[in-house]
């Protein structure tokens, strides 16, 4: 699209919802807005609540650039409105979303792309609050959830399971800790961009994903060739398996006693952070895009129908 040949198009921007990660998103749309702005878009900003279709026929806009968070914006029901509208609209589409929310069914599809992953499985919660569903050090967390939101970790040396909040659902997906370093990969259409270390004084849970000073990132991140590499691979191998489009990032831990059998893939997020300082943006950055120019890029991007 060249913004010389015809006009741009009237982006309408999704934030908010309903979700536990409401705050991030409004802080990320915001900030897609302003950068869309600022390259010539003209913007309305859409805080998605039930009204989202009466709000969106308003708001008549040629695009939507969906910057929710959590469910419901990123499980694919969202996503199943604009299709219904016809509205083209960024990241991925239905069935990606809501593969990628699924954690338990996104590993089973990774394992099938010959991806490592850990083990896991899916149980009540009542069985995992009795007693050890599998040996520790293991992890609990929703099935469908994201930003790390309700995060158990069992070590080994635990006396007993789990005292899970009433607020976790009834049934949650347990995996095997994976020990090592936090990495990340952005892809980008069909092109992996490079590696970030994430260091954190412990858990890289909410708090450290989005408070300041929480953790830090290292970028690009000081690693064997060997690594690097797996990461960029396994990364885009993940985007394409999903069915995943436009943007993604995927998460690793890195054992590295272990060499590459020690990498794992975690999950893959369609909808990241889109901060100037998120995830995503700094490894564009680092890449040569600057914000601006990858909101446009991912409003260009943007379809429906798939």
């Amino acid at each position: 699209m060249s913004k010389s040949s015809r006009a741009l198009p009237k982006v309408a921007v999704l934030m908010g919802g309903p979700s536990a990660e409401r705050e991030v998103s409004l802080s990320s749309g915001r900030e897609c807005a302003a950068a869309l702005r600022g390259e010539g878009f003209e913007v309305v900003e859409v805080d998605a609540g039930r009204d989202l279709h009466a709000r969106l026929a308003e708001a008549k806009p040629d695009v939507v650039f969906n910057a929710l968070h959590g469910r419901w914006g990123e499980d694919g029901c969202v996503q199943g409105l604009l299709e219904w509208l016809g509205l083209p609209y960024t990241h991925s589409g239905v069935l990606a979303s809501a593969l990628a929310m699924d954690k338990q069914r996104s590993k089973e599809v990774y394992r099938a792309a010959g991806l490592p992953v850990v083990e896991s499985g899916l149980f009540a919660k009542e069985d995992v609050t009795a007693g050890h569903v599998m040996a520790p050090p293991y992890v609990v967390k929703p099935n469908n959830e994201g930003s790390s939101v309700g995060i158990y970790i069992v070590h080994e040396a635990a006396n007993g399971p789990p005292q899970l909040s009433q607020e976790m659902p009834q049934q949650v997906m347990v995996e095997t800790y994976a020990p090592g370093r936090e990495l990340t990969t952005t892809v980008i259409g069909d092109r992996a961009l490079t590696v970030t270390d994430i260091l954190t004084d412990g858990w890289y849970d909410y708090n450290a994903k989005y408070k300041p000073g929480g953790s830090r990132h290292v970028l690009p991140a000081d690693l064997p060739r060997e690594i690097h590499d797996l990461c960029l691979e396994y990364a885009l191998k993940a985007h394409e398996a999903l069915g995943c489009r436009g943007v993604s990032r995927t998460d690793f831990r890195w054992d590295e006693a272990r060499g590459a059998s020690g990498l794992v893939l975690l999950e893959t997020n369609t909808q990241p952070g889109m901060t100037p300082t998120s995830l995503v943006p700094e490894q564009a950055a680092h890449c040569g895009m600057t914000f601006g120019q990858l909101c446009a890029w991912m409003v260009e991007d943007a379809s429906c129908n798939r």
